[in-house]
């Protein structure tokens, strides 16, 4: 995805409107020339240090690391598409050529690890693939019953649907490029729990688990390099304490544990799986006030939650140290500290923010009408859209957009101001993940809008993805206005030999392996099964062709499989 500069400055300059002061112009050029020379972080450039350690930065979001050992080497987290994984190795393999050994996954995000396959396939004798041990759950979550919404959300977020001369960046790297090519993920097929030492073609290397980023996030120690590789617990910029494009919890207090664990090793050099690497002093320096950035944050949130502050009070209240903010590692690049104070407020205590008004507010239908009747009539609402438009207040223009089209009302010309209001905001905003989720938000709004699959589902891609995922993934998708007033039992039973159940009754999907007293008995192979739920292939011919035997019950068993469907 190439980059015009010149042209991302001509689109947001003109974004302002007549009427916008000198004032506002002078910031969207701050901003604009900040998102740009952040993007220098991301030069695509394969970084080389005396003791056999290659970083690719820039290739795409994430960067990949090899490591040479004496008649083999190692990858160190695999990039996020096949395609990307191949433009990365036709560098490395310049430089060594052995065979690739292992590939380490730092944590389970598809941009470490959709890449895989390509050194998999590559070698005759198959590379481990090392990981934590929960690694393959996070990766199946994310892939199964949270695929719909995930892919929605991080498609807005890294703005993977935009025009590419929109994205300046991504925060943490030039762009994400997970659909260019089949997911390549493969299954580890070494794990371990807290830590792991082992010797790979002749080379020491120390895996710790490091919550931080997620629960699963390991780093990597090579003890006589001296050389550290954090995974995504440390970039040049304010991390993701909390990602809006939704996440389990972040425990940021076990994240500070991570980086002090880390600290202890007084590593001489750092590799990254995000932004450049560094060495010397700067290490060092860097993994402290990136500790302490986090801690503050943390802290004086619990302080002031403590003061009985609510989160959105907190959220306006925390500025880090000057100290500690003049480093360009806390930049809100990525993460910001607003959006940290609300994660870490509900990780202490849930959503509800003590306030009486907030436990059981109207729904924002009720609301709206209740608005409607202080503003004397639907119309005066939209009026006071068209006027905060107008006026440039985008963030009450939004709110009123949202009463308004709770009422179906003007739909089309309240949505026109809606993406006004949306593209306006997103313009301006210095953090990529906040511009590029308003940018997509907006973009979806166009009448042509056609939203394209982030994560495609293939053969291969199923094979590494457990069988009691796509049972949980019919569980969490079952219509309970189709399944009222079922109970029905239907058993599998695979080739391999594994049985799994599906009891429907009290609209619910319970699943088990008790294969007794069932309506429906099916025979058919796993993947079978997979290939057939997720669409690759056609779950009718399926059962017409005999692939999935239901024992002459077709048209009951198909019957069972609409009530998962809206």
């Amino acid at each position: 995805m190439k980059r015009s500069y010149l042209l991302i400055a001509l689109i947001i300059l003109s974004a302002c409107s007549d009427s916008a002061d000198d004032s506002n112009r002078e910031i969207d050029t701050v901003i604009l020339n900040d998102l740009i020379q952040h993007s220098t972080e991301f030069e695509k450039k394969v970084y080389s240090f005396e003791n056999g350690l290659h970083i690719a930065v820039g290739y795409g979001i994430a960067n990949s690391i090899m490591v040479e050992g004496v008649d083999g080497n190692i990858i160190i987290d695999a990039s996020d598409s096949v395609a990307e994984a191949e433009e990365v190795y036709s560098y490395f393999s310049t430089i060594n050529s052995n065979p690739i050994k292992a590939i380490i996954y730092t944590h389970n995000h598809g941009d470490h690890t959709f890449g895989a396959a390509y050194y998999y396939n590559l070698e005759v004798e198959k590379p481990m693939v090392i990981a934590h041990e929960s690694t393959s759950q996070y990766v199946e979550r994310i892939m199964g019953i949270l695929n719909p919404i995930i892919s929605k959300r991080s498609t807005r977020m890294f703005g993977t649907d935009l025009p590419s001369e929109q994205v300046i960046n991504v925060g943490i790297g030039p762009y994400l490029g997970v659909a260019q090519s089949p997911i390549g993920y493969i299954k580890p097929t070494l794990t371990f729990a807290d830590e792991l030492k082992i010797n790979i073609s002749g080379v020491e290397i120390e895996l710790y688990h490091a919550p931080g980023e997620t629960n699963d996030q390991l780093f990597v120690w090579l003890p006589n390099q001296k050389a550290l590789m954090p995974g995504d617990n440390i970039y040049r910029t304010f991390p993701n304490l909390y990602t809006i494009r939704g996440t389990p919890h972040r425990d940021v207090k076990s994240w500070v544990k991570s980086l002090d664990q880390m600290r202890a090793l007084k590593p001489e050099y750092l590799l990254p799986s995000h932004t450049k690497p560094l060495t010397g002093d700067a290490v060092m320096e860097t993994l402290t006030i990136y500790r302490d950035a986090i801690q503050y944050v943390h802290d004086q949130t619990i302080r002031l939650m403590n003061e009985g502050y609510t989160a959105d009070e907190i959220s306006h209240l925390i500025e880090l140290p000057t100290e500690v903010s003049n480093s360009p590692f806390v930049r809100e690049f990525y993460g910001t500290i607003r959006w940290s104070v609300k994660s870490i407020f509900n990780g202490y205590l849930g959503w509800f923010d003590g306030n009486v008004s907030n436990l059981d507010p109207l729904p924002s239908e009720e609301y709206a009408r209740r608005l409607v009747t202080l503003s004397g009539s639907e119309e005066k609402l939209f009026l006071a859209l068209e006027e905060a438009v107008q006026e440039k207040d985008m963030q009450w223009a939004l709110q009123l957009s949202d009463s308004l089209l709770a009422l179906n009302y003007k739909i089309d010309s309240t949505n026109k101001l809606r993406q006004e209001a949306i593209q306006y905001i997103g313009g301006r905003s210095l953090n990529p993940n906040k511009r590029n989720y308003f940018l997509s938000s907006a973009n979806e709004l166009n009448r042509n809008y056609e939203a394209q699959p982030l994560l495609p589902q293939t053969s291969e891609l199923l094979r590494e993805i457990s069988i009691d995922m796509f049972f949980e993934i019919l569980s969490v998708r079952l219509n309970p206005k189709k399944a009222k007033g079922i109970t029905q039992r239907v058993c599998f039973l695979f080739d391999s030999g594994e049985t799994r159940t599906i009891t429907m009754r009290n609209q619910i999907a319970e699943i088990s392996s008790t294969n007794k007293n069932c309506d429906i008995q099916v025979k058919t192979s796993e993947q079978t099964l997979k290939e057939s739920l997720a669409g690759v292939r056609n779950p009718v011919l399926s059962v017409a062709s005999g692939e999935i035997d239901t024992g002459g019950q077709r048209t009951k068993f198909l019957s069972f499989l609409s009530n998962f469907t809206e």
